[in-house]
């Protein structure tokens, strides 16, 4: 497992790879690496025969009041990750070599992008669009691997490689729960023993719905109306959302009859956790 810091170097492998005939794995990642990305490296060892894994704080998805400066970075602790799991290359750039001084061209999207997520976080999938795209261009890998709990940006990333006829597979892998069940994020490492004991409340309303829709509950709003009085019941807890949308368009539903996504964005004192179900996945 090597790590290289310039696309050229990437494709320079790749191309060496190609020439050996060998299938190639791309899984995205902004680093600080944990089991849920592990799930990803995984993922695509056994589906393809390399393994490129990006760890790249991508500045351009976050907004300036947002924690680019404190995302946590820890490229020797995910180099380990990479390797114990079978990954063969980490591309980490320098934002340099991904935005040039003159940079001005974006990928962006509507639709899609104008809820859950997107309505906080007005520019943020502007930024992961441009930044997964340049991925796909240097990588061209076969497949790329996304984790299901940032269900926007997967659905996002769908649309836009069918939009554009880019020719890679998108794969969706499950969400990775601690043992509490607390989703596994890098922005966990946020929060104090309170707080971490507190956003137990996003996955236990989780499941909450999750049984509501299993026995039967098709009404969206007296689901959502029994997770917001579950997670209000937790004082440190602000939701900034919960939404059921259908999984294509990413647009609010009034009836579960259709593929649905339930999704929730919570502060759990200043740290914005997400979490998700899929209503096909029950």
């Amino acid at each position: 497992m090597k790590i290289v810091k310039t696309i050229a170097e990437v494709r320079s492998q790749v191309k060496e790879w190609r020439e050996q005939g060998f299938t190639i794995g791309l899984v995205p990642t902004m680093g600080y690496l944990h089991e849920g990305h592990a799930s990803l490296i995984e993922a695509s060892c056994r589906e393809n025969d390399k393994t490129i894994v990006s760890d790249f704080v991508n500045p351009m998805q976050f907004a300036p009041t947002e924690d680019l400066a404190s995302y946590p970075r820890d490229l020797e602790l995910d180099s380990k990750i990479v390797e114990a799991h079978g990954g063969d290359l980490i591309f980490n750039p320098e934002p340099e070599e991904m935005y040039h001084k003159n940079f001005s061209s974006f990928v962006d999207m509507t639709v899609l992008t104008q809820e859950l997520c997107g309505l906080s976080r007005p520019t943020h999938f502007r930024g992961v669009c441009t930044v997964v795209t340049k991925l796909f261009h240097i990588v061209k890998p076969d497949r790329a691997y996304f984790g299901k709990k940032d269900a926007q940006q997967l659905a996002v990333i769908r649309h836009m490689v069918d939009d554009l006829n880019i020719d890679i597979e998108i794969i969706g892998c499950p969400i990775v729960r601690e043992s509490d069940g607390l989703a596994k994020s890098s922005r966990n490492t946020y929060l104090n023993q309170s707080e971490r004991k507190a956003a137990l409340i996003l996955s236990k309303a989780i499941f909450l719905g999750m049984d509501m829709v299993k026995n039967g509950e098709i009404n969206c709003s007296n689901i959502i109306n029994a997770m917001q009085n579950y997670i209000n019941s937790e004082p440190l807890a602000k939701i900034d959302y919960v939404k059921i949308v259908d999984c294509e368009t990413m647009q609010q539903i009034e009836i579960i009859d259709r593929p649905a996504l339930c999704a929730i964005a919570v502060y759990i004192g200043k740290t914005r956790l997400i979490d998700n179900f899929f209503t096909e996945d029950i």
